[in-house]
């Protein structure tokens, strides 16, 4: 082979498609049974011998899950205008967005809720989480905010996290799953950054007033964190928007924390005001 041809083959959109789909673990002929090709003509793209038109780079994007901002990216490479837009949040043709997410974090009250955007920078919370926040250090709060690090940094509310070590690998391989499926750096410094420090032992996972909760019957890993002298249990759920047709708005992430025991709820209503 010559060193133009091996150039060829090492660069392009066929290289970036390649990797994508074993990333995802699938083969040829599963992705071109998928999207309506041939296993010959997947090959012929990856390995540079056939230029793919911009109608199948999207197809084969779509079906291998690549995220919208690498669409974008698949589409240059290929020779094509990038398909997706990347608006501002706090561009006017947002507005509706903007007040959508204000009024859904509001209705979730006296719930903690936040949004956050693909390298967890905080874009949005509502008073839940400002109680949550009570007595982190100002440095920390200085945008932008990041949940990841508000979350784990010795100074933050790893302290108070009762069940720290078991959130902490939670969220840390939560973070390995993305970085896994992304091509993302900035992503991947958040979680260098984070998973460095130091843990910070929270003591015996026990309240007096409470008994002990590990025998509470939970159905998903809880949010074990105490604030003002009382212990709160939360189970985390998160949403993105369906379809979306904008990077911004690809890599927006709603989490949710649903109270996960009577005591929780009753100190919610009866704090957050």
């Amino acid at each position: 082979m010559t060193t133009a041809a091996s150039a060829k083959e090492s660069t392009g959109v066929g290289p970036l498609l390649r990797g994508w789909r074993e990333r995802r673990k699938v083969s040829q002929l599963d992705l071109a049974l998928r999207a309506d090709s041939s296993a010959r003509h997947i090959s012929f793209i990856e390995t540079g011998r056939s230029r793919p038109s911009e109608e199948i780079v999207l197809r084969l994007a779509e079906h291998l899950d690549v995220p919208v901002r690498e669409r974008n990216s698949l589409l240059l490479a290929a020779g094509y205008a990038p398909r997706f837009r990347e608006t501002p949040l706090d561009d006017p043709s947002m507005g509706a967005l903007r007040e959508g997410i204000e009024q859904l974090l509001r209705g979730y009250e006296p719930y903690p809720a936040l949004v956050v955007d693909a390298t967890y920078d905080v874009v949005a919370a509502n008073r839940g989480i400002a109680m949550i926040l009570d007595g982190v250090p100002e440095h920390l709060l200085r945008p932008p905010l990041n949940a990841m690090r508000l979350t784990l940094h010795p100074e933050g509310l790893a302290p108070k996290i009762r069940n720290l070590r078991e959130w902490r690998g939670h969220l840390l391989h939560q973070m390995e799953r993305q970085i896994a499926l992304q091509r993302s750096d900035a992503l991947r410094a958040v979680y260098e950054e984070v998973a460095a420090y130091p843990v910070v032992d929270p003591g015996v996972d026990v309240f007096e007033e409470d008994g002990p909760r590990s025998a509470m019957p939970y159905f998903a890993l809880p949010l074990r964190i105490e604030h003002d002298g009382h212990l709160l249990s939360f189970v985390s759920s998160i949403s993105t928007f369906n379809t979306p047709m904008d990077v911004t708005v690809a890599e927006l992430a709603i989490e949710t924390l649903l109270p996960a025991d009577p005591a929780t709820v009753k100190y919610l209503q009866s704090s957050v005001s």
